[in-house]
């Protein structure tokens, strides 16, 4: 043995620690499925339809149905409207991230992904991340039909920046939820009509249409503990102008507790499914 071999042979190797290694593989994993999510939703785009179509929707019912009557001037009650729709719709496309997952385990897609050596949570987390441009097409629809409307910015583009930023944040947090269905309902219409079951009265029980003093008082109670309340009133301050601190802060905390909550639940029942 010469002595560059022994040498090589008694140095030291360095190896990452396992949980970084873990971590990082987790990471390229979910990024992998992520793109596989992206692929398919771009082989697929009439997947678009309810992000693109349903915030122009909304916006024409509510504002040129019930602007006039609710707050006497359209333009004024666009203004009002148009953040809490951003937050509404968002929310409600998180759903198909649920209705997705489960289409792919009754499909046996998941049976597949287990005989792969990666991480277990890698196909929920590679879910949930690809349909993030699911959220930012339907924010970029809203504002582009709202702006020809009339809709025009309040504060500066930075702030705006930040409202969709932090509704993209909820949204994803929310995704868990609909992931924890996907992986606990047995077809994808159960996943769908329970997802929606628990987002109309987080949605509409808010002070999105009207302001929350003209409420009666139950459900200004309600409102005052909703979390989506929070993230549409935080929506309104960074766009439109108004309060800020007290809402984004809240919305940030419930965003956190709703990942924490959820997501750890969604992983294990995935695993006991499995």
């Amino acid at each position: 043995m010469t002595t560059t071999t022994r040498a090589a042979a008694t140095r030291p190797r360095t190896r990452a620690p396992r949980g970084a290694a873990r971590r990082f593989g987790l990471a390229r994993h979910s990024l992998a499925l992520a793109g596989r999510s992206l692929i398919k939703t771009l082989r697929t785009p009439e997947q678009l339809l309810d992000v693109t179509l349903q915030p122009v929707i909304f916006v024409l019912i509510f504002v040129y149905l019930l602007g006039g009557a609710i707050s006497g001037s359209q333009h004024a009650y666009l203004e009002f409207l148009l953040p809490a729709i951003m937050v509404q719709t968002v929310l409600f496309a998180s759903i198909a991230t649920g209705v997705s997952l489960n289409t792919d385990v009754e499909k046996g897609v998941f049976d597949r992904f287990r005989s792969l050596p990666i991480a277990r949570s890698a196909p929920l987390v590679g879910s949930v991340v690809g349909d993030l441009v699911r959220f930012v097409v339907s924010i970029v629809v809203l504002f582009a039909f709202g702006y020809a409307i009339g809709f025009r910015i309040g504060t500066d583009p930075l702030s705006t920046l930040a409202a969709c930023l932090l509704t993209i944040a909820f949204a994803f947090a929310v995704s868990w939820i609909g992931v924890l269905l996907g992986v606990v309902m047995r077809s994808p219409g159960a996943v769908q009509g329970t997802a929606f079951l628990v987002l109309f009265p987080l949605t509409f029980g808010t002070n999105m249409m009207v302001p929350t003093d003209t409420l009666p008082g139950w459900l200004q109670w309600w409102v005052g503990i909703n979390p989506v309340a929070d993230v549409m009133e935080a929506a309104r301050g960074l766009i439109i102008g108004g309060p800020v601190a007290g809402p984004v802060t809240r919305s940030l905390l419930w965003t956190v507790a709703i990942i924490a909550v959820f997501a750890p639940l969604a992983v294990r029942a995935y695993r006991r499914r499995a």
